[in-house]
């Protein structure tokens, strides 16, 4: 008998053991797949966050000069070609002008609208190279290629060879990646456009979905009657949480575009379309945290004479805050990575400009990565790398506002 309960006993403690062992076998899995996504995306997006440029001198020392008559991208050409480069005909001047960045112009507007006493002087201002010319000081060029294979012909090559020798090339930080919106021109889009685009969108989610979800769960939860209309919402609002993302894109599209006509690719339209796949993810979370609650704080509010609904908005509400709050965020986390429901309705639209406002055209943060990772320039490979790391970065933010928050109301029982 003995040695069968030892038996037994032994059996079981083996199998605790093991089951230990692949949970922390899958714990450990988790963790280096994780280490190794992140890796390779900040090996991959390292150039991103530099760019290759020189000083031009800038001459603005002509007394007819004046903020209102300045042609910027001719004042940069101009300048450029004092440069020596030993063109003679327009087609070497043409390719000589093409080894920098066509945002120069735009630049130089930036910094002389920013400093208007820089009228009248002569001053030197920093201009970045062009994607094919910064890639070149970055990772080099295989001559070995026929010129009608490689982006830089062999005049180009020695043109940047020798802004090298001269010591002319200087390599900064990228601050156009965190300070700029999109753009053609690899050297000078950025993200900050995207991530605002994004933050609109999902605060108009929040809006939106929180108040609706928390209240509907609520009614569910303690006021509607038991009945099949219920059970049938009850069953339909579990299957909403796992439909398709791009359903809810095409509802957006049919519903807030076509039937009420609001702005296309706006982040209005963008947040109402994520809260339709948010308000399943909060209805369900907000009544699992009012289940959670115990049974003895809504009978002891009943004893002492409270309504049901000072029971349910003073003693469960707050007591089921911290799971509801959790639940939100989780909710908005998922929005705020969703690309697929903002495709359908818009934002996947080319946008420079920086949104200001909920109806300004926008893009959003994984729309931005979507357009980036399809570019044929090989310059938007370490952006999109970039732009992801933000996206993750953003992520984490968001999922650590929701264990703070739930850390910081969880009542124990």
């Amino acid at each position: 008998m003995s040695k069968n309960i030892n038996s037994m006993m032994l059996k079981r403690q083996s199998a605790e053991k093991r089951f230990r062992f692949y949970g922390q076998a899958s714990l450990a899995i988790a963790l280096i797949m994780l280490v190794v996504i992140i890796s390779s995306m900040t090996y991959r997006s390292i150039p991103a966050f530099t760019n290759y440029g020189l000083n031009l001198n800038i001459n603005l020392s002509n007394e007819n000069i004046s903020q209102d008559n300045i042609n910027y991208r001719r004042l940069v050409r101009d300048n450029i070609s004092l440069l020596d480069s030993g063109c003679d005909d327009r087609k070497c001047r043409k390719e000589f002008l093409r080894l920098f960045s066509s945002g120069a112009a735009y630049e130089l507007r930036d910094t002389i609208e920013n400093d208007p006493s820089l009228i009248g002087k002569d001053f030197s201002k920093f201009i970045l190279f062009s994607d094919d010319a910064d890639l070149f000081y970055k990772f080099g060029i295989d001559n070995s290629l026929p010129e009608s294979e490689r982006r830089l012909n062999d005049r180009e090559i020695t043109w940047l060879n020798g802004f090298k020798e001269l010591g002319l090339v200087e390599k900064r930080f990228s601050t156009n990646l965190f300070t700029n919106g999109d753009s053609r021109e690899p050297e000078i889009a950025g993200v900050l456009g995207a991530v605002i685009g994004s933050l609109l969108t999902i605060l108009i989610t929040l809006i939106i979905s929180f108040p609706i979800g928390v209240l509907s769960a609520i009614y569910l939860e303690s006021f509607a009657p038991k009945n099949k209309l219920t059970d049938f919402i009850e069953v339909n609002i579990n299957n909403l949480a796992a439909v398709p993302s791009i359903v809810f894109g095409l509802l957006g599209l049919a519903l807030f575009i076509n039937f009420f006509g609001m702005p296309r690719s706006a982040p209005l339209v963008g947040g109402c379309v994520l809260s339709l796949m948010t308000l399943p993810v909060i209805i369900i979370a907000t009544r699992a945290s009012l289940q959670s609650v115990p049974p003895s704080i809504r009978e002891a509010a009943l004893a002492v004479g409270a309504s049901e609904m000072q029971v349910v908005f003073q003693h469960l509400l707050p007591a089921a805050l911290p799971g509801i709050l959790t639940g939100t965020i989780i909710g908005l986390a998922r929005a705020f990575g969703e690309s697929a429901p903002l495709l359908l309705i818009g934002m996947v639209a080319f946008v420079v400009d920086i949104p200001g406002s909920f109806t300004d055209p926008a893009t959003a943060l994984p729309v931005q990565v979507y357009l980036w990772a399809d570019s044929p320039e090989r310059a938007f490979v370490a952006k999109t790398s970039a732009a992801t790391l933000v996206l993750i970065f953003l992520l984490i933010i968001i999922n650590l506002a929701a264990v703070i928050l739930r850390k910081k109301y969880q009542l124990k029982w």
